[in-house]
C-alpha cells in the first residue's frame, strides 16, 4: 500500500506544495539574491540566519508565521521511502510548520502498520493549519503535534524513537538532537534538513557521540545530513 498515491492524500499534497511555493516565493528570491552576491556562500548566509536566531529565535520565526518554509516533493518522497524502508513506527519531527512534511511521515507510518509521529511547532497558527491538513488527509489519528518551544515540548518522548526529522530553527539543531537523544534507539535514523549549523555537523561526525553520518543531496536540496544512531 502507498498512501501517498491515494486521491485524498495526493490531491492535498499537490495543493499544499503549490500554496507553499506561492507563499515562500519572496523569501526564496531574497535568499537567491543573497547567494548571487559576490563572495557569498550558502554557508555564510546560513551563519547570518543562525546569528539572528540566537538573538531571539521566537521573534525570527514569528516573522515567518505565514510562510510554509516547506520541504520539496522530492524530499517528501525521500522521507516516505526512508520510513518505509526502516519500518519506523515512532517518529519525532522538530519543525512541523503547516504539516507538509508531517503528511509524508504519517502516510509512511500508516503504511508500516501504524504508530505515531510526534510533531512540534512554535507558531499557534501553523499548528492549527497542520492539524487541519492532517485531518483532511485522514492521517490525524497518527500524529501528535505539540505546540510551543521544542526545547519544552519534546522533553518527553514517551518511548523509543525510530526516526527523527530535524527541520526547525537552525540554531537549535544540536540542542534538540541532544534533548531527544536518550530516546533514540540503536539504529534510529536522523535527518537534518538544511543542517548547516557547525556545532551540529561536528557532533554527528564525531564517532565518540555514537553516530555514522553522511551529507546527502535530495533533488536540488543540499546541506542535508543523514545520520544513524549506532550506540
Amino acid at each position: 500500500m502507498n498512501s501517498l498515491d491515494t486521491p485524498r492524500v495526493a490531491t492535498l499534497l499537490t495543493r499544499l506544495h503549490a500554496a507553499a511555493e506561492a507563499s515562500d516565493r519572496a523569501h526564496l528570491e531574497k535568499m537567491m539574491a543573497q547567494l548571487n552576491a559576490p563572495d557569498t556562500s550558502i554557508e555564510q548566509m546560513m551563519a547570518h540566519y543562525m546569528a539572528e536566531e540566537r538573538r531571539d529565535y521566537p521573534a525570527v520565526y514569528r516573522g515567518y508565521a505565514d510562510n510554509f518554509l516547506a520541504i520539496s516533493p522530492a524530499f517528501g518522497r525521500f522521507l516516505y521511502a526512508l520510513v518505509r524502508a526502516t519500518g519506523a513506527r515512532r517518529i519525532v519531527e522538530f519543525g512541523s510548520s503547516m504539516g507538509i512534511s508531517t503528511l509524508y511521515l504519517a502516510a509512511a507510518v500508516r503504511d508500516n502498520g501504524g504508530g505515531i509521529v510526534i510533531g512540534s511547532e512554535l507558531e499557534p497558527g501553523k499548528v492549527a493549519k497542520a492539524r487541519a491538513h492532517l485531518a483532511e488527509a485522514g492521517l490525524d489519528d497518527l500524529v501528535d503535534i505539540r505546540e510551543g518551544d521544542a526545547l519544552d515540548t519534546l522533553a518527553d518522548m514517551g518511548g523509543a524513537i525510530d526516526l527523527a526529522l530535524i527541520d526547525g530553527a537552525l540554531s537549535l539543531y544540536l540542542p534538540v538532537l541532544k534533548l531527544i537523544e536518550p530516546a533514540l534507539r540503536t539504529g534510529a535514523a536522523v535527518i537534518g534538513e538544511n543542517a548547516f549549523a557547525p556545532d551540529y555537523q561536528a557532533y554527528v561526525h564525531d564517532p565518540a557521540n555514537g553516530y555514522v553520518s553522511q551529507p546527502v543531496q535530495i533533488g536540488e536540496a543540499r546541506g542535508n545530513e543523514f545520520s544513524v544512531r549506532i550506540a
